[in-house]
């Protein structure tokens, strides 16, 4: 960690960091603790002693605001950052450019017209203002965007909401009409016009989508729905009432209708209150932070996605709070009777933790983050629920996580700061001089007559004053040493740049027509410098699609053939209607979802109970034949093998060759059909059934059982249904147990019992990570097992998500006995978790391996190769995620971040200090670093230790991984990788010492990956990096919860694909696919930060040219500060003559071409490393200046000085010889600049001789006005300039002299010194059709460019490359909190632990157990039995598969 500095660089620090806004906001504290009031009025203390509302009980409005500027904030606001903006030291700057302006005011400090001397800085400023409006202006529009969405809120029947709100903020663009707007609405993600209009504005994270749902469009005021009501006058509501398709089906009443009658209002989201009533439709997002009342759902369940909170893809479950369940219908919502009040703790940006309870008349009712859905999130799966608003606006989850709007200043604007600083200090003494001496020599020579000082005795002009009068004309004269004219030219050479970016074909996405756009205009040369990416996982990296690859069945794979059924996962998915889903032919069709567990009951489309089973009943499910394929699935997998496998196990006979792999293949894809807890939606239209899990992975596993021909039917509570190849009718499973799938225990299982004629046995089927399934098997099988092992590598080091299958025949005495035990176990009120995991793992033992599946967690198209190639150019990769552990390695993996030979350093959360577990890293795998003799950490560790002082001895664990710690560990080309969890990471940021620790050991890891992390945490490691090394850093992402982390890096980028535009809005930069990142960095950014800096350092050094001369003359005028220039050749300089040739650099120029670039990342180091811009080169060129001003001063003077050059004998004049001295420095300059400039194109050609042709023609043309028209001081110099030798013969010296040293210095260093970058030109000299790619590595001269193998990475393993042979050796996986070493085989699953959904499922078959249990165990077995005994089968004689008697010596059976 860097040392916090002291003194005048503290005070630097701190006015460099000063934030403007902190002058036109004001800094708004979190809120005490609410309550929330429904139907019932406030309490009198809620108001003062006037009867209006306390200040502490009014609660932000739900507008969102992202802009910066308000109408009337605009002007002094952005006057002050723009002159903040000039090299950030905006007060000196600010007064010196107000001072200047203002003496021109005065005549004695006048030079020409007073209007033109100022009209530069008021060009800058109105230009930058102009800019800086125009995207503001659209910031606002996009926040208008996403306030004016619509929900809809409770209204009528007199019911009024209590709880008091604050106005609404006035906007700057408040009256501008939206485009479209009472216009006919357009689809959303309809055709590129949509497109780019969205990426224009750009829409705020949080509300993306709710711009691109259904539920935006013009909204009237007198847009009611009413809930449908039975002729009973039971209410209930209609499933219809949710769908855009079905909202013309709907009771809407608008004027005709009494308004006294509760009802929903279409309400825009940001005139929603606190205590609100709402009702959300599938697929609509939500407007606030609210407390879920009752849902469509009998058992008042919601399902939500949450990525743009935690980037997490697996749905979650949400259920009411079971007090205010009765609030189905507006007017139960509405009716006093039911008074409540919801007591609240203060807001919190704490994603993971809500803190609540509902007061009503029956008592007091907990509530927690279970009960409450937050905003950004979606309804998914779910009907419709109804809730009470708790928090809105900035007081919401997502906001108070987002932060503000910051204002980016780039590197090199701040490395400006210390070289504008120089100049000032150079500019004071140089006036300070001409002051003291002008005041001496008057001094001096006014006593003695001296004929100049006539009359110097007046008040105001006498030898006293005079010297300070000069000191400040010399700040007039000398001004141009602090350009304003640079500011004006890197603002056009950036907007150039940004069009640049925009018009690049090659990081254009076509098959959106999405451009990538530089919303931040002033950061382009920020993204050649950058050292370290923070990257999000879902939806950045991935494409949230999980697809099945692979499987290992009885040792033999089958990989799928490529010809398989998929459906292009970069085609723009078009958005459904809520409740609706498309089938073949794209038409939209009602579906019906059916719950799992529940009573096999689905309201149809007229609102009646459909009381049939539905896997079985449908009339589009017919038993005898395989339903249809589903719309909408990316993947189907086949396998031609697989196929030819299965139809030989159907007919194979039970003794035959065939046998042992048709059982296999029939116990392996079962276990996928039932090990499970997807549900079923099916289309009755086609007949296609379509899965719904919460888990992405389930969805694919079951999805591609059923491509085999193991369809999974549905549930009719507990009985599965399941078809299969072996048989021709649908086999039903008693689901009798579920042991839920835990971080912990890293597998689930099923216990069913099958119903069948013949067949009445109880299975234990079970998934999960190899080594748990492995640990569990029965003896024997050493074979199968190997070759699984084998396989799981396969798949692992294809960066493939894997799981391991088995399976048990448990025996009927065995189960009754156990199942009494597992009874008493959940219904234990001590250690009931502890004791559930003990009874399981009786049963969880003497497995049969069935074999392992691969999933794809689908990459978003050239992720590997990108961060490869980032890699390779030197740019760490971190990746932050809110997925579990597991899943952020297998991704690590799959996009090459880590290696498959890399060593995994894992740090959890949990008993053992993280501290700790950071140091035993260190010590086992760093031990040369000097982290370890730092008593400071020592002693602080021995502190967190306890009360010994003793650090806990390391654990050296045996995994067959040999000489993993040894003499040469780290360096071997596997590195390491750190991964670290939500929890480990909140103590690792708790104060310095632990930040300290965290950083050394992440720097000595070749990348790092943070998992389970909250937005804030995402932000908190971006400021880690940031603050703590001083990197230049990049986030990217593509959701609200990325928000946070994009706006502290230095650079942000906006993933604008195809998922929304969640972190468009807060971004610099919006890109459509990950890709795009390798060419906005190694080309964009790096020609950038070339060409800024070049044209930043050319641009110092031709105003210290000038003002060289100027300074040389000094000597000759007695320090008078006078020009020796006729003043308009002083005025132009910055304007005509020698701003081309510097603007040609920050446009045209290139360091080498872009395909180099690309192929060859090492280049991009230059950059990283800061070589094209700093102090340094700085100076250099000022010493260049200061030398070729005195050259072209001394030479000319001394030349025109020494002998006449007028044919008539009289002595020259001074504009004689100053103009000569004018257009040599323009010409030395020009040419000097042409000389930086890398690549001579057309544009270089001109923007070189402009400068100079100006120069000539004006002074050809100035010198012949006649004095009439104008005050013409050179009036008749063409007659001596033209015609003298030396204006002829000097010219040509002076620029050799000038030009020679650095001509010279190129030359030596291109052929004796050269750089890569001069290698590379001189190549594509040689051979402009060489292919760089190929040819990457030509002669020993580019071996440089590889970067070494070290401790932190390994060019060999930075390449993409083909999966290694089992041979290789695979990297280790250490998890410093138990000190367990292991091989990581690419185990993952991703499912939500402990949600309301598996609860309620444990809780119906717990539910069924108690009501067995009434049974006697001979009545229960009696009545299984007889049950089984009377099935009928009533089609033809189903194929069974090949099965023995389940004797021990057969138990080899399968389901």
């Amino acid at each position: 960690m860097s040392h916090k500095p002291t003194g005048w660089r503290a005070w630097y620090g701190k006015v460099a960091a000063f934030d403007i806004a902190q002058l036109f906001s004001q800094k708004r504290t979190i809120g005490p603790p609410r309550k929330v009031y429904v139907n019932e009025d406030l309490p009198a203390d809620y108001y003062d002693h006037k009867g209006r509302p306390k200040k502490e009980h009014i609660y932000t409005s739900n507008q969102v605001i992202t802009s910066k500027y308000t109408i009337f904030t605009f002007l002094p606001r952005n006057l002050l950052e723009q002159f903040r903006r000039i090299a950030n030291m905006w007060v000196p700057n600010f007064i010196f450019f107000l001072a200047i302006a203002i003496l021109q005011f005065f005549s004695i400090f006048s030079t020409i017209n007073k209007g033109l001397v100022i009209f530069p800085l008021l060009v800058v400023l109105t230009i930058t203002a102009a800019k800086d409006g125009y995207e503001d202006i659209k910031r606002h529009q996009s926040d208008r965007r996403v306030n004016y969405s619509v929900t809809r809120v409770l209204s009528g029947a007199n019911w009024t909401n209590p709880n008091h709100m604050s106005n609404k903020a006035k906007t700057f663009v408040r009256g501008l009409k939206l485009p479209g707007r009472g216009k006919k609405v357009t689809k959303a993600g309809s055709g590129r016009d949509q497109d780019i209009e969205m990426l224009a504005v750009a829409a705020p994270p949080e509300g993306v989508a709710a711009v691109t749902s259904p539920q935006q469009h013009p909204v009237d005021e007198h847009d009611i729905e009413y809930d449908d009501v039975r002729t009973s006058g039971t209410a209930y509501t209609d499933d219809h009432d949710t769908s855009i398709s079905h909202r013309a089906q709907n009771l809407l009443h608008h004027h005709d209708e009494k308004q006294d009658r509760a009802h929903w209002k279409r309400t825009n989201w940001e005139d929603v209150s606190v205590g609100d009533i709402v009702k959300i439709a599938n697929h609509e997002s939500f407007p606030a932070d609210i407390l879920v009342c009752a849902t469509s759902d009998d058992e008042n369940v919601c399902f939500v996605e949450t990525k743009n909170l935690d980037g997490e893809t697996n749905l979650k479950s949400r259920n009411a709070v079971p007090a205010l369940t009765f609030m189905r219908t507006a007017q139960e919502c509405a009716d006093r009777g039911h008074s409540f009040y919801v007591d609240c703790d203060r807001p919190d940006d704490n994603m993971y933790r809500m803190t609540a309870a509902v007061v009503t008349k029956e008592g007091r009712s907990p509530v927690d983050l279970q009960n409450v859905v937050l905003r950004g999130t979606v309804l998914r799966n779910t009907e419709w629920i109804v809730g009470v608003v708790l928090f809105t606006g900035v007081d919401t989850k997502i906001v108070l996580n987002a932060g503000g709007t910051p204002s980016k200043r780039s590197r090199v604007e701040r490395q400006m700061n210390p070289q504008v600083f120089i100049n000032l200090i150079m500019l004071a003494a140089m006036a300070l001089v001409c002051g003291i001496v002008d005041a001496v020599l008057e001094q001096k020579y006014y006593p003695l007559g001296a004929p100049w000082l006539f009359g110097d005795d007046q008040s105001d002009d006498n030898t006293h004053i005079n010297g300070l009068i000069t000191a400040i004309f010399a700040l007039v004269t000398f001004q141009n040493i602090v350009p304003i004219s640079l500011y004006i030219s890197i603002e056009a050479v950036r907007t150039c740049q940004a069009v640049f970016i925009y018009f690049d074909k090659e990081i254009w996405y076509e098959k959106t027509d999405q451009a990538t756009l530089a919303r931040s205009w002033n950061l382009s040369d920020d993204l050649g410098q950058i050292e370290y990416i923070f990257s999000d996982k879902t939806g950045t990296l991935t494409q949230n699609l999980m697809i099945f690859r692979q499987c290992s069945v009885n040792g033999k794979v089958y990989r799928g053939d490529e010809s398989a059924v998929e459906e292009p996962s970069d085609k723009p998915a078009e958005k459904k209607d809520e409740g609706e889903v498309a089938n073949g032919e794209n038409s939209a069709v009602n579906v019906r979802v059916v719950s799992p567990l529940s009573s096999g009951t689905a309201s149809n489309s007229n609102g009646q109970d459909n009381q049939k089973d539905t896997p079985s009943t449908s009339s589009t499910l017919d038993g005898d034949r395989p339903p249809p394929r589903a719309a909408g699935v990316v993947h189907h997998f086949q396998d031609s093998e697989l196929k030819t496998d299965l139809d030989n196990a159907v007919h194979a006979a039970p003794e035959s060759e065939h046998a042992p792999l048709a059982r296999s293949l029939h116990g392996f894809f079962s276990v996928l059909a039932l090990c499970h807890t997807v549900l079923t939606a099916i289309d009755p239209a086609t007949g296609a059934i379509e899965y719904k899990a919460q888990s992405p992975d389930e969805a694919a596993l079951v999805q591609a059982a059923a491509d085999v021909g193991y369809v999974f039917r549905g549930r009719d509570r507990e009985i599965l249904h399941l078809q299969t190849p072996f048989h021709d009718e649908v086999e039903k499973y008693e689901l009798l147990h579920i042991l839920e799938f835990t971080s912990a225990r890293k597998r689930m299982s099923v216990v069913v019992r099958k119903l069948d004629d013949e067949d009445h046995r109880v299975f234990l089927l079970t998934k999960g990570a190899d080594n748990i399934i492995f640990e569990r098997l029965k003896p024997g099988g050493d074979d199968l097992k190997q070759t699984t092992t084998q396989h799981l590598d396969e798949f692992a080091s294809e960066g493939l998500r894997t799981l391991t299958l088995a399976y048990r025949i448990v025996p009927d005495d065995e189960y009754e006995s156990w199942s009494e035990r597992y009874e008493e176990a959940t219904v234990s009120l001590e250690d009931r978790e502890t004791k559930i995991e003990a009874v399981s793992e009786e049963l969880e033992k003497d497995l049969r391996l069935l074999g392992a599946t691969a999933i794809e967690d689908r990459l978003q198209d050239g992720v590997p190769e990108t961060i490869a190639d980032l890699k390779r150019a030197g740019i760490k990769v971190w990746v932050a995620t809110g997925d579990k552990l597991e899943t952020a390695i297998a991704i690590g993996y799959s996009t090459n971040l880590i290696a498959a030979e890399s060593n995994i350093i894992i740090l959890r959360g949990g008993d053992k200090s993280v501290y700790q577990q950071m140091l035993s890293a260190f010590e086992q795998f760093f031990p040369e670093h000097n982290v370890l003799e730092n008593d400071n950490i020592v002693n602080y560790g021995r502190a967190q230790a306890g009360e010994d002082g003793q650090l806990p001895p390391l654990q050296r664990v045996n995994t067959g991984v040999s000489s993993l710690v040894g003499h040469d560990n780290g360096d071997r080309p596997g590195g390491f990788v750190l991964v670290i969890d939500g929890a480990a990471l909140t103590q690792a940021l708790s104060d310095d010492q632990h930040k300290e620790v965290l950083l050394k050991l992440a720097v000595e890891c070749e990348g790092v990956i943070c998992c389970r992390v909250s937005p804030l945490q995402k932000a908190l490691v971006v400021l880690l990096v940031k603050e703590g090394l001083g990197a230049m850093c990049l986030a990217i992402g593509d959701g609200a919860n990325d928000v946070s982390m994009i706006q502290a890096a230095d650079v942000g980028v906006g993933i604008s694909g195809e998922e929304g535009l969640q972190a468009v809005n807060s971004s610099d930069y919006a890109i459509a696919q990950f890709r795009f990142l390798k060419r906005l960095l190694l080309v964009h950014g790096h020609w950038s930060y070339a060409r800024n800096g070049n044209m930043i350092v050319n641009f110092f050094y031709k105003n210290i040219v000038c003002i060289g001369v100027l300074w040389w003359f000094m000597i000759y005028c007695g320090w008078s500060s006078q020009y020796v220039f006729e003043y308009t050749y002083l005025l132009w300089w910055n304007s005509f003559w020698t701003i081309a040739p510097v603007i040609a650099i920050g446009v045209f120029d290139r360091i080498v071409d872009d395909d180099v670039l690309m192929a060859l990342p090492e280049l991009y180091r230059y950059g990283r490393e800061g070589k094209w811009f700093g102090t340094r080169l700085f100076l250099i060129y000022m010493f260049d200046g200061i030398v070729q001003s005195a050259i072209i001063f001394f030479v000319l003077l001394y030349t025109y000085h020494s002998t006449t050059t007028r044919t008539d004998g009289y002595q020259v004049a001074q504009y004689e010889f100053s103009t000569t001295m004018a257009v040599a420095a323009v010409m030395v300059v020009n040419f000097f600049n042409g000389l930086n400039t890398n690549v001579w194109t057309g544009w270089v050609f001109f923007a070189v001789s402009l400068g100079i042709v100006l120069i000539w023609a004006y002074t050809a043309i100035y010198s012949i006005i006649s004095p009439g028209w104008i005050v013409v001081p050179v009036f008749g110099n063409d007659h001596y300039l033209f015609h003298s030798a030396y204006f002829w013969l000097a010219i040509p010296l002076v620029l050799t002299l000038c030009l020679a040293p650095r001509y010279l210095a190129k030359a030596w260093k291109f052929g004796f010194n050269p750089d890569d970058i001069s290698i590379m030109r001189w190549v594509r000299k040689r051979d402009p059709h060489l292919d760089i790619m190929n040819h990457a590595h030509i002669g020993g001269a580019l071996r440089d460019m590889r970067r070494p193998i070290s401790q932190a990475s390994s060019t060999d393993n930075l390449s993409v490359r083909p999966a290694p042979s089992i041979a290789d050796a695979r990297g280790s996986r250490t998890d410093m909190a138990t000190g367990i070493r292991s091989v990581h085989r690419g185990f993952d699953f991703a499912t939500e632990e402990g949600g309301v959904a598996m609860r309620r499922m444990q809780t119906n078959l717990s539910s069924r157990r108690q009501v067995n249990l009434l049974s006697s165990p001979t009545k229960r077995r009696k009545r299984g039995g007889s049950l089984v005994s009377t099935i009928r089968r009533t089609l033809r004689k189903p194929k069974t598969p090949p099965a023995a008697d389940p004797s021990p010596e057969h138990d080899h059976d399968h389901p």
